[in-house]
């Protein structure tokens, strides 16, 4: 039990899981001011704006480096790490999300009805995030390991 407390004082893991976090109840967010309804499907799910993941490593990599020094290894282990999660859901995933797109139209097309094809038997389109996501989940997470740190 003595082992979970100490788990829960880790500040760096911590404010990632924060940043991480509140980058997906903003995606519910953004998506009530954009479609004017609550859709919370969006908290769970991949993709879209901001990148969770990007906020996630960004507040890993602030944190690291707040505690331990942004000349430390650990710092620049973190960063990479960061460079490559990120590199990521902007790239490999995002053209997995096109070709998925590009799939699900040739079957509409081929299957006239597919449109009748439930959730689960469609691939999923959204699953990366375009630059400019992955920036401001990066932004969100620094601020957010930023804000955090003192209070933690």
């Amino acid at each position: 039990m003595q082992d979970v407390e100490t788990i829960l004082q880790n500040k760096i893991l911590l404010a990632s899981l924060i940043a991480c976090f509140s980058a997906q109840g903003l995606k519910v967010i953004i998506e009530l001011i954009r479609h004017r309804k609550i859709n919370f499907r969006f908290f769970m799910s991949t993709g879209g704006m901001p990148s969770s993941h990007s906020a996630l490593v960004g507040a890993l990599a602030t944190g690291v480096g707040l505690t331990k020094g942004w000349e430390s290894a650990e710092f620049a282990i973190a960063s990479l790490f960061a460079v490559i999660v990120m590199y990521d859901a902007a790239g490999v995933r995002q053209a997995a999300g096109k070709q998925a797109r590009i799939l699900n139209q040739l079957l509409d097309e081929f299957l006239h009805d597919a449109h009748h094809l439930n959730a689960e038997e469609r691939l999923k389109e959204l699953l990366g995030h375009t630059p400019f996501q992955v920036l401001v989940g990066l932004a969100w997470g620094i601020g957010i390991s930023v804000l955090a740190f003192p209070v933690l």
